[in-house]
């Protein structure tokens, strides 16, 4: 009897140190969390026991406060993504509205026929350009937002490219240019969206327009399981680009020349083409800039009950 009550005595007495062990250790725990939350630091709780649960709270602990890091970076992010919105909208809208307000006061006071209609078409000029501006901040925003969804069927890209390039052939005659167009004449189709691949290219086009020279080519055509386009344009400064950031929100190569634009175009371009499997890349060669599109083509069985265009 005395041996059995000897060895409970000391099991008694491990389970007291053990106790009191795991009591340090969860109440140490209960320290490092407090001192995370009160000081929003970086570190991660750290424990001197595994065993009996400790391991697992503190691993539990550590994965919430990893989830909790990454839901306040990517908040910050889109805070700070809006303040640049309201900043950029605020600043490129500025100027065309005091342009504005200048001309409706020059249309009120003038007597002359046809001053009033030139008056009157600079207004609407600037009018296009407001709402070119706001929608590419408001489409911007809405590609950001984690909820907005895209709908993608089996389209043909080849149609939905030269009906895209057909539609700017009275801006290539304004600026009397001639586009080098080279499209295959295989039916090449994607998994995407027809407005949204029209916007992309439009974007691509129109930075060509307004950033080019002399020069606009456009080429389409298949390499092995994949469809390629590239838009090249001539620019007469090509080193004031910034190939590396030409995709970044806001940037603009030449703000003097460009105020018709809040500097989102290729961007948008981008997250339209990430979103629909697609990636866009850019480049300059000599005197010529380029921006060189990649998708996967469609497998014949893709959606058989769509509608193709």
């Amino acid at each position: 009897m005395k041996i059995v009550a000897g060895i409970l005595l000391v099991l008694i007495f491990v389970q007291s140190l053990l106790f009191l062990k795991y009591q340090r250790q969860v109440k140490d725990i209960c320290r490092q969390l407090s001192f995370i939350i009160n000081n929003d630091s970086n570190m991660l709780i750290t424990s001197d026991i595994e065993t009996g649960g400790i391991g697992k709270l503190k691993n539990s602990l550590n994965e919430l406060l990893s989830q909790r890091r990454r839901e306040k970076s990517d908040y910050q992010e889109k805070e700070k993504t809006v303040s640049e919105i309201y900043t950029s909208l605020s600043h490129d809208i500025r100027t065309p509205l005091t342009s504005l307000d200048g001309y409706f006061q020059l249309l009120e006071t003038s007597e002359d026929r046809e001053e009033q209609q030139r008056y009157i078409r600079i207004i609407q000029e600037r009018l296009a350009s407001l709402k070119s501006i706001l929608e590419e901040l408001f489409l911007f925003a809405r590609l950001k937002n984690d909820g907005y969804h895209l709908e993608c069927s089996r389209c043909s890209f080849s149609k939905i490219l030269k009906d895209t390039v057909f539609s700017y052939y009275d801006e290539w005659e304004k600026q009397g240019l001639r586009p080098e167009i080279e499209i295959t004449q295989e039916r090449l189709y994607f998994v995407g969206n027809e407005a949204a691949l029209k916007r992309l290219l439009q974007n691509v086009i129109k930075n060509g327009l307004d950033h080019g020279e002399d020069k606009i080519s456009i080429r389409l055509n298949r390499k092995g399981e994949r469809i390629c386009f590239r838009i090249t344009n001539r620019v007469s400064h090509p080193e004031q680009i910034d190939v590396s950031r030409v995709f970044d929100r806001f940037y603009r190569a030449d703000e003097a020349r460009n105020r018709t634009s809040a500097g989102l175009g290729l961007s948008i371009a981008r997250e339209l083409a990430v979103r629909m499997g697609g990636e866009l890349t850019a480049g300059i060669s000599d005197s010529d800039f380029w921006v060189e599109g990649v998708f996967p083509l469609a497998p014949a069985s893709c959606n058989p009950d769509c509608v193709e265009l």
